[in-house]
């Protein structure tokens, strides 16, 4: 009988640990999902004011450009219109290399190739967050793509981090920066993609919305054009509240909001990383 209530306790601790480790998985992915990555920035539609929560990540924003013609996925769990019939590792297979369970690579506005840099951990953490997204059916229009769609990965994140390389501010701030693909919107477009190797981060792209237009801002040290004059507080509020230096809000599509969420450390850590990006005037 002894043995028999020591088994019990030791399976009930199992148990136990197994759901709690789940547990702050899911709260891991929710931080980042919610958060770093601002999935919903895209994934869920917008009401004249703001995000339609209750139609969270059920498809959003569309995009008519030379590449594609294309709508934000319905990543809830519906099993018809969203991802609820996709494994664990189509989920990853799509943020780690573009490319759908049907074998063709997404549309280049989903930036997967900024998640290439992806912990394996985090990756599992997003995949458990979207698993306990509600299902909200809702098809949203097949992708039209009109070029080949390919991974403009960011030099530096070509290969999954490890958790022992956040030790150090610099590189946990470039890892961060990368996942929240900050370069995605604020590195020029060439010929070839995203110009990394020679306008990292020098800004100059429209985005149009409902909001009017808005260009994203050098995020360089340039002094003059970017924000190498900026205290790290006014680059802190910048981000998560959208108030720029001179005190004028910021326009979407810049995800402040979301953004907002960002702890302390992690923020810490990325301007820690800007202070880095060569100036470009």
């Amino acid at each position: 009988m002894f043995r028999f209530f020591i088994a019990s306790v030791a399976a009930l601790a199992i148990t136990v640990g197994i759901a709690h480790a789940e547990s702050d998985l899911v709260k891991r992915g929710d931080y980042l999902v919610n958060g770093i990555l601002a999935c919903g920035n895209c994934h869920t539609p917008r009401g004249p004011n703001g995000d339609i929560v209750e139609k969270a990540f059920s498809g959003g924003g569309s995009w008519d450009e030379p590449p594609f013609k294309v709508s934000a996925a319905n990543i809830t769990q519906d099993k018809e219109t969203g991802i609820g019939n996709w494994t664990d590792a189509d989920i990853k297979k799509l943020m780690r290399t573009g490319e759908t369970p049907n074998g063709v690579h997404t549309a280049m506005i989903m930036p997967t190739s900024f998640y290439h840099i992806m912990t394996e951990h985090d990756l599992a953490a997003v995949v458990a967050y979207l698993r306990t997204v509600t299902p909200i059916n809702n098809k949203v229009p097949d992708p039209i793509y009109k070029m080949p769609q390919v991974e403009n990965v960011l030099p530096g994140g070509e290969k999954p981090f490890t958790e022992s390389m956040m030790s150090d501010s610099v590189t946990k701030g470039f890892y961060l920066a990368t996942i929240a693909h900050c370069m995605a919107c604020h590195t020029p477009m060439g010929p070839r993609g995203r110009e990394f190797t020679t306008k990292l981060g020098a800004g100059g792209i429209e985005f149009r919305g409902p909001w009017g237009v808005s260009v994203s801002r050098n995020i360089t040290q340039s002094k003059t054009k970017g924000i190498g004059e900026w205290t790290d507080a006014e680059i802190k509020r910048a981000i998560t509240q959208g108030i720029s230096r001179d005190g004028t809000r910021l326009k979407p599509p810049m995800g402040f909001h979301y953004y907002a969420t960002i702890g302390p450390d992690d923020l810490d850590a990325v301007v820690a990383y800007l202070r880095t990006v060569p100036a470009q005037d």
